[in-house]
C-alpha cells in the first residue's frame, strides 16, 4: 500500500492493495475496491458515487487492479472522486479561488506536496453588469438575471482553470477539489442563490454555511465528482473572504488581541484572539481603493502607488508600479498624496486646498478646484492627472468612515488601540499602503509602525490552507461560529464619531501625537 505525503489533508490519493478476482474470490469489483480502501485508510465509511461505479470494472482491469484512488472527507465519510492507474503520478491537484467583486484570483495546488503550481487573476466579468454589488443584486432580480451573473463568473473561471491546469500538465478534469472564499453576495451569485435579502432589512442571506458541493452541481470545470468548499459567511456584510483572512492571519492562535482590516468593496474589520472574535463591516472601501478620484485606478502597471512632496520647494516625487509612465493613481497612492499635501501645508485641517501653498498647480475646471499632480507632458493618460477638491472630500469621508469603524469596534469590546498586539492589513490595499501615510490623514490609529503587518491576499491564502489541511478547514468553520457581528447600520455612536473624524487627522489632534508633531507650520483650520 502506498500513501501520498500529505496525511493532514481532507483530499488524498491512496493506492490500496487489491487482489485480482478468481473463482475462489468472486467479490464484486466495487466491493473489492471498498474493502481495499477501508483497510488502506483505516476508515469504516467509504462511499463510491454511481457515476464511478459504471466505469469501475473497466478501469480496474485495464490497470491490472493496481490503481490509485482520489478521495475527500466530509462529515466523517470518505467519498471517492476518481480511480486511475498507478503509473499516472502526481497529485491530487486542487484549486483555491479568491472570488472578488472586482478581481478573481486562482491558484493551482499539488495537494500531496502542498506546493503552489500556478497562479493568475482576471477581472470579474460581472463588472459589465455593474461595478458595485448593489447593481448586481438588482440585476439578479430581473428575469434570467441571476443565471446571467452566475454564468459570467463560472464560465470565465472555467476558462482559467483549464488554461492553468494545462500549463501545469494536468489533464482535463484532473483537478480533484476546489475551495473558494468571497464576500456574501459574490458567493450567493456563484451558487445561483437569490441575493435579494442581502441589501434589505433585516439583511438575511439565503445560507450562511453551504454544504460541500459536487463540481458537477455547479458546472465547475474540475472533476465532476470533486468537492467544492465554499467559505461560510456570518451575515450579509461579513463574508467568507474575511473568515479566510482570519484563518490566514493566525490571529486566533494567539492570546494577545489583534485586529484585521481588509479593504475592498467595504472595509471589513475583525478584532479578537484565541478566545473571542468580533467583526463588522462598513462602506469605506471605494475611495481607499482610488475609486472616487477621477484619476483613480486599481493597482497595475503605470499606476501611482507612492508620492512624496518636498514641504519647502513643493516638488512632487511620484512612483508608479513597474516604473511605467503614470496613467492614474491607486488607493495607496491617493493616501500618500493626501498625507503629503497635508504635511506640506497645501491642504488644511478640513481637507481643503490652500491656494497660496499650491501655487500654479491649482487650477479651476467646471467650477471645481483641481491640483495638478502630473502635468500633461509627463502623463501617459490623455491629459494631466489632477486631484479635484471633490476627490479629496470623498477620500476624507472614506478615511473618516474607516477610523470610525475601528473606533466603534474597539469601544464596543472595551479595548484601546494601544492594547493591540498586531494590526493586520489585508488585500491589495494592504500590500501597497504606507501605514505612516494612513496615520497622517487619520485613517488608522497612531500606533508604532511595527504594529502594522501587511498580510497580502488573505482570502486566497485562507482558501489555500483550508484545501490543504483538514485542521484548517475545520478551523475556518469554527471561526465562523465564534464571531459576534456588530451591526453598524443601527449604531448611533458610529454617526457621532464619524463627524469628529472628518478632519485631518481628526478634530482631536491629541489622538495622533506623531502627526501633531509633524504638521507644517502653515497648515491652518
Amino acid at each position: 500500500m502506498e500513501h501520498r505525503k500529505n496525511q493532514e489533508g481532507w483530499v488524498r490519493a491512496v493506492s490500496p492493495v487489491l487482489s485480482p478476482p478468481s473463482l475462489k474470490d468472486n467479490t464484486g469489483d466495487t466491493d473489492r475496491l471498498l474493502k481495499g480502501l477501508r483497510k488502506a485508510m483505516d476508515a469504516a465509511d467509504v462511499r463510491i458515487p454511481f457515476s464511478l461505479i459504471k466505469t469501475l470494472s473497466e478501469t480496474l482491469r485495464r490497470n491490472d487492479f493496481r490503481v490509485t484512488a482520489i478521495l475527500y472527507e466530509d462529515g466523517g465519510a470518505w467519498h471517492l472522486v476518481d480511480v486511475r492507474g498507478r503509473e499516472k503520478r502526481g497529485g491530487p491537484y486542487g484549486a483555491s479561488v479568491d472570488l472578488g467583486s472586482s478581481t478573481v484570483v486562482v491558484r493551482i495546488l499539488d495537494l500531496a506536496e502542498g506546493r503552489i503550481l500556478a497562479e493568475s487573476s482576471f477581472h470579474n466579468p460581472q463588472i459589465q453588469i455593474g461595478t458595485d454589488i448593489l447593481t448586481r443584486i438588482h440585476f439578479a432580480a430581473r428575469e434570467g438575471g441571476l443565471e446571467k451573473l452566475q454564468g459570467l463568473v463560472r464560465d470565465r473561471l472555467n476558462e482559467e482553470l483549464s488554461a492553468l491546469g494545462a500549463g501545469c500538465g494536468i489533464p482535463e478534469k484532473g483537478i480533484s477539489a476546489l475551495s473558494m472564499a468571497g464576500n456574501t453576495t459574490m458567493t450567493h451569485l456563484f451558487l445561483g442563490l437569490d441575493p435579494y435579502g442581502l441589501c434589505r432589512e433585516p439583511y438575511i442571506p439565503v445560507v450562511n454555511r453551504a454544504p460541500v458541493l459536487k463540481a458537477r452541481d455547479l458546472g465547475v470545470a474540475i472533476h465532476p465528482e470533486g468537492p467544492v468548499l465554499i467559505f461560510p459567511n456570518v451575515g450579509s456584510y461579513f463574508g467568507g473572504d474575511l473568515i479566510a483572512g482570519i484563518l490566514a492571519s493566525g490571529m486566533t492562535r494567539h492570546h494577545e488581541v489583534s485586529m484585521l482590516v481588509d479593504v475592498g468593496t467595504n472595509a471589513e474589520v475583525v478584532i479578537g484572539n484565541d478566545e473571542w472574535l468580533m467583526g463588522c463591516a462598513g462602506a469605506a472601501g471605494p475611495a481607499l481603493e482610488g475609486g472616487v478620484a477621477d484619476m483613480g485606478m486599481m493597482a497595475g502597471p503605470g499606476v501611482i502607488d507612492r508620492v512624496s512632496i518636498d514641504p519647502d520647494s513643493g516638488e512632487f516625487r511620484i512612483h508608479t508600479i513597474g516604473d511605467q509612465p503614470p496613467v492614474g493613481i491607486c488607493g495607496s497612492g491617493l493616501i500618500d498624496l493626501a498625507a503629503q499635501l497635508f504635511l506640506a501645508g497645501m491642504v488644511d485641517l478640513r481637507g481643503k486646498f490652500v491656494p497660496e501653498r499650491c501655487g500654479n498647480r491649482l487650477i479651476r475646471s467646471d467650477g471645481v478646484s483641481h491640483l495638478v499632480v502630473v502635468p500633461e507632458e509627463e502623463s501617459a493618460a490623455p491629459g494631466p492627472l489632477t486631484l479635484a477638491q471633490t476627490d479629496l472630500d470623498g477620500l476624507i469621508r472614506s478615511k473618516a468612515a474607516m477610523y470610525t469603524i475601528l473606533t466603534t469596534i474597539t469601544n464596543t469590546v472595551g479595548i484601546p488601540f494601544d492594547a493591540l498586539n498586531r494590526f493586520y492589513v489585508a488585500g491589495t490595499f494592504g500590500s501597497y499602503i504606507d501605514p505612516a501615510s494612513a496615520v497622517t490623514i487619520g485613517m488608522i490609529p497612531d500606533l508604532p509602525l511595527d504594529t502594522y503587518v501587511s498580510v497580502g491576499n488573505t482570502s486566497l491564502e485562507g482558501a489555500t490552507r483550508a484545501l490543504l489541511r483538514t485542521a484548517d478547514r475545520d478551523e475556518a468553520l469554527s471561526i465562523r461560529d465564534r464571531i459576534t457581528y456588530l451591526e453598524l447600520n443601527v449604531n448611533q455612536e458610529f454617526m457621532n464619531l464619524f463627524s469628529a473624524a472628518k478632519f485631518l487627522p481628526h478634530t482631536n489632534v491629541d489622538l495622533f501625537p506623531s502627526v501633531r508633531n509633524r504638521i507644517h507650520g502653515t497648515v491652518r483650520s
